[in-house]
C-alpha cells in the first residue's frame, strides 16, 4: 500500500504540474488574444476619428468662406482649435492616468460627437467658433498610444506605435478624398443651385447674407458633419465595449487619489524625468514650424496654390499614401538597423532641409516633392520620440508624457498670414 502510494505520488505531482502548465498556457493564450483585440480596437478608433476629422477639414474652409469668414478669420478659427488642444492635452493625459484608458477614450469620442453635432448646425459664424470648444478633449491618437503602451513590451512598442501611423495614413487618404468629393458635389454646386435665379440676376456678387440663405436651404453641405457625428458615436460604443480599464497597483492608486486632474505640478513633474525635457524641446523646435504649415494648409491650398476642394483632398490623400509607405515599409527596417538616437538626429536634419525647401517652393509640384522628406522626418521623429518617452517615464505617467508632447505640435499662431 505504501509502495503504491510512493509510486503514484510522483506521477500525481507530475500530472498536476502538467495540468497547471496547460491551464497557464491556455489563460496566457486567451490573454494574448484579448490583448490583440484591444489593440485592434484602438487602431480602429484612431482610423475612424481621423477619417472623419480630415473629411471635415476638406469642407471647413469652404463652409467658413460661405458664412462670410475671410482667411484671417479662418486663421483665428484654427488658432482656437490649436490652443484648446494645447490646453486640454496635459489635462486629458492626467485624466487617462487617473481614471484609465476606457474613460479617457470614451471622453475623447464623446467630445468628438459634440464637435460634429455643433458643426452640423453651424449656420452662423458664432456657432462655427463655438463648435471648436469640444476639441479640448479630442485626443484619440494620444489615448490610443497610451493603450498600446500599456499593453506592449518595450521591445515591441516602437513597431506597435508605428502602426498608428498607418491608421493616420488611412484616415488622411479616405477622409481627405471623401471631404473633397462631398464638398465639390454637394457643397458649392448645391449652394449655387439653392439661390433663386431672380436673386442671382439682381445681385452682382454674393454677400454673406446670401450665402447664409444658401446654407440654410441646402443641407447637403453638412453631410461630412453628419457622417462624423455617426462615426464618433460608433467610436464611443467601441471604446466602452472593447477598451479595458485596468486596475493600478495600490501604491499608484494612493498616489493619484491625492492629486487633482488639473494639478499643474503633476503635469510638469513628468518633464523632470531624465531625457524628457530634451525630447520635448526637440519636438517643439522642429515640429512647431511644420505644425504651423499643416494647420493652415487648407487656406494655403486655396489662396497660394489655387486648388479646388476636390484637388486639395487628393493632395492630402497623396500625403496619406506617403505616410503609409513610410510607416509600413521604411521605419520598421530602420529601427532594426539604426539606434533611436541616430534616427532622431536624422529626422532633425531632414526637417531643417524641408523648412528651407518650403521657403523656396513656388508651385504645387514643388510641394509634392518636398512633402516626401517631410513625411519621412515627421513619422520617424514621432515614432522614435514616443518610444523614448515610454521608456523614460513610469507606467503611471505615460498618459501625461504622451499628451504633453503630442500637444506641442499645435501652434498658437495659426492666424499669421
Amino acid at each position: 500500500m505504501s509502495t503504491m502510494s510512493g509510486k503514484n505520488s510522483p506521477e500525481g505531482e507530475e500530472g498536476a504540474g502538467r495540468m497547471k502548465s496547460e491551464s497557464w498556457g491556455q489563460s496566457n493564450a486567451v490573454g494574448e488574444v484579448r490583448r490583440g483585440q484591444v489593440i485592434l480596437a484602438a487602431y480602429l478608433i484612431v482610423t475612424l476619428e481621423l477619417t472623419f476629422l480630415f473629411m471635415q477639414f476638406g469642407v471647413m474652409p469652404y463652409l467658413a468662406k460661405n458664412l462670410g469668414l475671410d482667411s484671417v478669420g479662418f486663421g483665428y478659427l484654427q488658432t482656437i482649435f490649436g490652443v484648446l488642444q494645447l490646453v486640454g492635452g496635459p489635462v486629458f493625459g492626467r485624466f487617462a492616468d487617473q481614471f484609465g484608458n476606457r474613460a479617457a477614450l470614451t471622453l475623447s469620442c464623446a467630445s468628438a460627437s459634440a464637435f460634429f453635432l455643433l458643426l452640423s448646425i453651424s449656420t452662423s459664424i458664432p456657432i462655427l467658433f463655438l463648435s471648436r470648444l469640444p476639441s479640448v478633449f479630442m485626443h484619440g491618437l494620444p489615448g490610443a498610444q497610451k493603450v498600446i503602451t500599456d499593453l506592449t513590451a518595450p521591445s515591441e512598442r516602437a513597431a506597435a506605435l508605428g502602426r498608428l501611423g498607418l491608421c493616420f495614413g488611412v484616415g488622411i487618404i479616405i477622409g481627405s478624398a471623401l471631404g473633397g468629393v462631398i464638398s465639390t458635389k454637394f457643397g458649392s454646386a448645391c449652394m449655387l443651385g439653392c439661390i433663386p435665379p431672380s436673386v442671382m440676376v439682381l445681385s452682382t456678387s454674393f454677400t454673406p447674407e446670401l450665402h447664409l440663405i444658401s446654407l440654410r436651404s441646402c443641407k447637403h453641405v453638412f453631410v461630412p458633419m453628419y457622417l462624423g457625428l455617426v462615426g464618433s458615436l460608433i467610436n464611443t460604443i467601441i471604446s466602452i465595449v472593447w477598451i479595458p480599464s485596468p486596475a493600478k497597483p495600490k501604491s499608484e492608486q494612493r498616489k493619484t487619489e491625492n492629486s487633482s486632474v488639473f494639478s499643474v505640478r503633476e503635469i510638469l513633474r513628468v518633464m523632470k524625468f531624465p531625457g524628457v525635457m530634451e525630447i520635448f524641446l526637440v519636438k517643439v523646435l522642429s515640429g512647431l514650424p511644420i505644425g504651423l504649415f499643416l494647420i493652415m494648409f487648407s487656406i494655403i491650398s486655396i489662396e497660394f496654390f489655387g486648388l479646388e476642394a476636390v484637388e486639395s483632398g487628393y493632395l492630402m490623400s497623396y500625403f496619406g499614401v506617403l505616410q503609409m509607405v513610410v510607416q509600413g515599409l521604411v521605419i520598421g527596417k530602420l529601427t532594426s538597423l539604426c539606434t533611436e538616437q541616430t534616427l532622431l538626429k536624422l529626422s532633425i536634419f531632414i526637417f531643417a532641409g524641408v523648412g528651407l525647401g518650403m521657403a523656396l517652393m513656388k508651385t504645387i509640384w514643388h510641394y509634392c516633392i518636398i512633402v516626401v522628406p517631410l513625411v519621412f522626418a515627421f513619422n520617424v521623429q514621432g515614432t522614435i520620440t514616443d518610444s523614448i518617452l515610454t521608456k523614460a517615464v513610469p507606467s503611471s505617467d505615460t498618459g501625461k508624457a504622451h499628451h504633453n508632447h503630442q500637444t506641442c505640435l499645435f501652434p498658437f499662431f495659426g492666424s499669421i498670414r
